[in-house]
């Protein structure tokens, strides 16, 4: 089915029964009153939690929704949403607000396609990553808001150029044939964040996020890694270059996705740029450092990209129900995304999962761990693939498998142990499940240049 048709039908999908929602720009205390709203209404498919606090003291909240809240289930991706990570940048607030409405709304009135959604998907939404930035934007308010009013932390410090700068190491060790995934992180990366970031940090340690976006404002445009750019290195005026990492067609496919379900960012003409298809790399539009989307790429096993959604960061209140209606079918076809590639179990000869192996796809490389059960997640577009899983003390095992476009498919290792070294003692997963039970879960497939992101 051509990609228009797959939106167009989707969108009917939730065209069914939608109900009417609230537009308004949502201050602290009144975003955290929405997300427990929503928790009441929903309490069997959502989870309010908080990864930490602002440097003010605010809580950083996220909600989940899942047919589990708080339990990751094997072979069940986790998914995020970020929002306001720049205070000033508010739509993407709104839009996580108004999304976690409708998906409590829609799956409260039996709507499938939801339904499947939660049931198959760990969703977390952080409505804001920065909500003290926030707090001074809104105080200036839509009309008179300055353009870099409020897109700092409280101490001033812009959070999209904080996290530690694993791209410097990534293309030294690259020189060298070193790695590119699951950098680890410098000795003294703690005294050098903010604390958002470190929770942020600490979150995504946490959990084994698959995908990922973060909401941004001032553009119209899908962008994603790297964003920063190898030669800048060499040559600091050399700024636009486009610099793809080794998922380069997976992160085009799914930055497409969005642009072509929104309203109208696919259309490549906004705020007086023009993006063809409505999607770019990052460092080819301009080059950024320390940036959260190529630190989720390098550090973890989660894809992130990143969604500038207006030409006004502060959009008045009488615009956000047109840009609702904009992103909505685009919100939810993203996390669908998460459902592409293959998936399984990596265990020992006894069925225990083995968390930490090392899934590699040979031709591509960048490599994906398992998670703490033993279960992984590797995005990949449609084709054929020839497969690895390898963990300490075992022999790896090799399989050639082929991904169609509809679901993931499922591709389990039994790993045995190596002869020549034992096994070392690993903290038991508790996870055993045989190939029966595997199979139920697989999933059915239902800014202007100068703009900072």
């Amino acid at each position: 089915m051509a990609r228009w048709l797959r939106s167009l039908v989707g969108a009917l999908l939730l065209l069914e029964g939608a109900a009417a929602l609230s537009f308004l720009h949502h201050r602290y205390e009144e975003m955290v009153q929405a997300l427990f709203r929503v928790q009441s209404q929903c309490p069997y498919v959502t989870r309010i939690y908080s990864i930490g606090r602002s440097v003010e003291g605010r809580h950083l909240y996220v909600l989940e929704f899942s047919d589990y809240p708080g339990i990751h289930e094997p072979l069940e991706p986790e998914f995020k949403y970020v929002g306001n990570m720049h205070g000033n940048e508010v739509l993407g607030r709104e839009l996580l607000l108004q999304l976690s409405e409708f998906l409590c709304e829609e799956y409260r009135r039996g709507n499938e396609r939801i339904t499947h959604l939660i049931h198959d998907t760990r969703i977390h939404i952080m409505p804001s990553m920065n909500p003290d930035g926030y707090e001074v934007a809104a105080k200036q308010g839509p009309d008179s808001n300055g353009y870099l009013t409020g897109r700092n932390n409280a101490n001033g410090v812009d959070l999209n150029r904080n996290f530690p700068d694993l791209n410097t190491f990534m293309y030294y060790s690259g020189e060298i044939n070193g790695r590119n995934h699951h950098i680890p992180l410098p000795d003294n990366w703690k005294s050098q964040v903010e604390p958002e970031t470190l929770a942020v940090i600490q979150w995504i340690s946490s959990y084994n996020f698959v995908l990922s976006a973060n909401l941004h404002g001032g553009a119209v445009v899908a962008n994603y890694p790297y964003d920063k750019s190898q030669d800048q290195r060499f040559r600091s005026h050399r700024r636009t270059v486009n610099t793809p990492t080794p998922d380069d067609k997976l992160f085009q496919k799914l930055a497409k996705t969005y642009s072509y379900a929104h309203g109208w960012m696919h259309r490549g003409w906004n705020c007086g740029d023009y993006f063809a298809d409505g999607i770019t790399n990052g460092a080819s539009w301009y080059s950024l450092s320390k940036g959260m989307q190529d630190f989720n790429y390098l550090y973890t096993n989660c894809f992130e990209i990143t969604l500038e959604l207006s030409c006004n960061k502060f959009p008045p209140e009488e615009d956000l129900e047109r840009q609702w209606m904009a992103n909505r079918e685009a919100l939810v076809a993203f996390i669908e995304e998460v459902h592409q590639g293959i998936k399984g179990m990596v265990s020992d000869e006894n069925n225990n999962g083995i968390a930490g192996a090392v899934i590699s796809v040979q031709g591509i490389g960048h490599d994906i761990t398992s998670g703490d059960v033993g279960d992984y997640f590797r995005l990949l577009l449609p084709g054929t693939y020839t497969v690895t899983a390898s963990a300490e003390g075992y022999q790896p095992q090799t399989v050639t498998t082929t991904v169609g476009p509809a679901a993931p498919s499922l591709v389990h290792f039994q790993l045995k142990q190596d002869v020549v070294r034992k096994a070392p003692e690993r903290k038991a997963s508790g996870t055993r499940m045989n190939n029966k039970a595997l199979q139920k879960k697989v999933v059915p497939r239902a800014t202007r240049r100068g703009t900072q992101r």
